[in-house]
This record gives C-alpha cells, sequence and structure tokens, in this order.
C-alpha cells in the first residue's frame, strides 16, 4: 500500500520542544519540531546518537518521566483529532499498545523473561480487546505465524532467551502488529543485527505494514538503509530538523552540509579503495540553547564562515516537498 498524501494526516507534530531538567542544568533535547504522517506512510527519522531522534517519538508516546522532562506548552501531536500531548494517562494508556504500537531497540531488554513468548504476544489482545485467554492466544499464534516464527504453536510456549536476535525481534513485530494499530514507532529495530537478518525483519515490516495500512515512523542512523524502506525522510541534527524530503529528493539533492556529510560516509556511495568521508568533532551538549548554526563547527562540506551565528537559521522550501534550515554556509 502506497502512503496516501492527499488525506488529511494521521499524524500531526507542531512546535514540539523538549527540555530535562537536572541538577546539572537543563538540557535542551529537542528544539521546535514538527512533521505530519499519513495513512501507509513510513517516515525515516536520521540523526546520529543523541540528535532527538528517539526523544521526539518517546513524548509522543507519553514515556518521558516527568520531572525531569518538561515539553513546551505552544507543543501538540494530533493522532485521529486527538492531542497525544494532552491526555490523560488513563486515554494515553487505551491508545498505547492498541491503536498505536512501538518497537524498541533492543528486543531482549524489551520481553518479559519471565513469560512465555505467546502470553507477551497475547497480552495486548487481552488488556485492550478484553479476549479471553485461550482466544488472545490463537490470535497470537497466528501473528507470530505471519511473522516468520517456525512451527509457532510449539514457539510461543518457549522463553525469550531460548530465541536468537533476529526472532527476538519477529516477536517485537508481532507484538506491535496484533492490535492492527494505526501507527507504529520503529526505534532503530535492526541496531543488533547482522545485514541478512536485518533485511529480512525489514522486509517483514514492510509486508505487514502493506496489508495493514499501518503508518510508521522509523528511526535510524543509517541514511542507507532508510532510503530504502521509507517514503520521506527527515534529519535531526542538535534536537532540531535540518532537512526534509522524499526519500528519493533526498538521494539525489540533499542541500544541507549535514545531510550532504552523512551521505559522503556511506561506504556504497563510494568507489572501491576510495577514502570514506568523516564529520569532524561531536554534536553539541544542548546545555543550553543553540544560537546561530549549530552545525558550523564540523561543517567541513559547505563554507562554515557564512553560517549563522546570531540567529537559528529558518526552515525554507526551496522546491515542492523539500524543506531545508536556510543558513548559507550549510547550503554553499
Amino acid at each position: 500500500m502506497r502512503a496516501d498524501m492527499s488525506e488529511q494526516p494521521i499524524l500531526s507534530v507542531n512546535h514540539l520542544s523538549v527540555e530535562f531538567h537536572t541538577r546539572a542544568g537543563v538540557n535542551y533535547a529537542v528544539n521546535d519540531v514538527s512533521f505530519e504522517l499519513h495513512r501507509g506512510e513510513t517516515l525515516g527519522i536520521v540523526g546520529e546518537s543523541g540528535s532527538g531522534k528517539s526523544v521526539t517519538c518517546s513524548a509522543l508516546m507519553g514515556l518521558l518521566p516527568s520531572p525531569p522532562a518538561r515539553l513546551s506548552p505552544q507543543a501538540t501531536a494530533y493522532f485521529e483529532g486527538n492531542d497525544l500531548l494532552r491526555m490523560k494517562e488513563k486515554q494515553l494508556s487505551a491508545l498505547r499498545g492498541n491503536r498505536i504500537s512501538m518497537i524498541f531497540q533492543d528486543p531482549m531488554t524489551s520481553l518479559n523473561p519471565c513469560m512465555t513468548i505467546g502470553e507477551q504476544v497475547a497480552e495486548p489482545l487481552i488488556i485492550h480487546r478484553g479476549m479471553r485467554h485461550k482466544e488472545a492466544m490463537e490470535l497470537a499464534i497466528e501473528e507470530l505465524a505471519r511473522t516468520g516464527i517456525p512451527d509457532p504453536a510449539r514457539r510461543a510456549k518457549a522463553y525469550p532467551h531460548e530465541f536468537s536476535g533476529g526472532m527476538r525481534q519477529r516477536v517485537m513485530i508481532a507484538m506491535a502488529l496484533v492490535t492492527r494499530p494505526q501507527f507504529l514507532i520503529a526505534d532503530e529495530p535492526t541496531t543488533a543485527l547482522d545485514v541478512t537478518v536485518q533485511k529480512q525483519v525489514l522486509d517483514l515490516l514492510r509486508q505487514r505494514q502493506q496489508e495493514l495500512g499501518t503508518a510508521i515512523i522509523f528511526i535510524t542512523h543509517d541514511l542507507a538503509l532508510v532510503q530504502e524502506y521509507a517514503h520521506r525522510i527527515q534529519v535531526m541534527y542538535a534536537g532540531s530538523i535540518v532537512e526534509s524530503a522524499s526519500a528519493d529528493e533526498l538521494l539525489h539533492h540533499p542541500l544541507h552540509a549535514y545531510t550532504r556529510s552523512l551521505m559522503a560516509s556511506i561506504p556504497a556511495m563510494h568507489s572501491r579503495g576510495e577514502r570514506l568521508q568523516t564529520i569532524p568533532g561531536l554534536p553539541p551538549t544542548l546545555r543550553k540553547p543553540v544560537c546561530g548554526c549549530a552545525f558550523k563547527p564540523r561543517n567541513i562540506i559547505g563554507r562554515a564562515e557564512l553560517c549563522l551565528t546570531d540567529r537559528i537559521p529558518e526552515m525554507a522550501q526551496p522546491t515542492p516537498g523539500h524543506f531545508v534550515r536556510n543558513c548559507p554556509g550549510c547550503l554553499a
């Protein structure tokens, strides 16, 4: 199923900022993030560790402890007409694991080691659909079969430590999709997997998306990976979106210096034996608000001397559907 951009978005996030107030001071983790997600669409969020990808999505799910986390008062996140950021915990709990699901980065720490696989896949059906245990287990076994678990009736009685990393990730997909959610967040779901298993898991996720029409946010640090599986990509740096476009457009016409630097560091983009590009230095710590272009100290592809220093670059739209931070030094 292709994403239908003519329909109203299933999720609309506006002006989301997240701060963490700690004894060491304030950490400005996410800064004025806005985006939309449509039914059947996969939105890839790409960036280095600490860029704000997971914090953004955890805020949408209501998974950030408060304190220390504080969300900007003007932030909204409308899911099918309801603002996720202003829902009471009881209302949000009714959505999580039901109409909204999340696949976490490490399945071994996300699965309960004391419960069988079948019980864990069946649990959302019992909690959210009020099913009896027997009926829920039958549907759980069917979902395990759909995700490629061999001999699902027998494996449903096993425990997480009896599964390989790839099989545990398939179980996480089964848990996330068993309730047929409208919206799914996949937070680096293939980080610990080898390349072959990685492709199998992502192909499975795409297949199930086509069957169910689920909208997906795919969080990753691997730009090469997300280009193959996402309809649109937004690149985050230092808590902000620096560029957003369709996957094809971003692949062939990257504009921001940070996006171009990420592209240059992908081995597949280079000839055999050619030296890989690296990004010098480290991202900013975000312990104080960024003033000016956050990428200026690491900008070696553009012209760092032209980067803004007095204000944060605003988002511009040089071509339809392609948005980028309008910093002269990063666009040079």
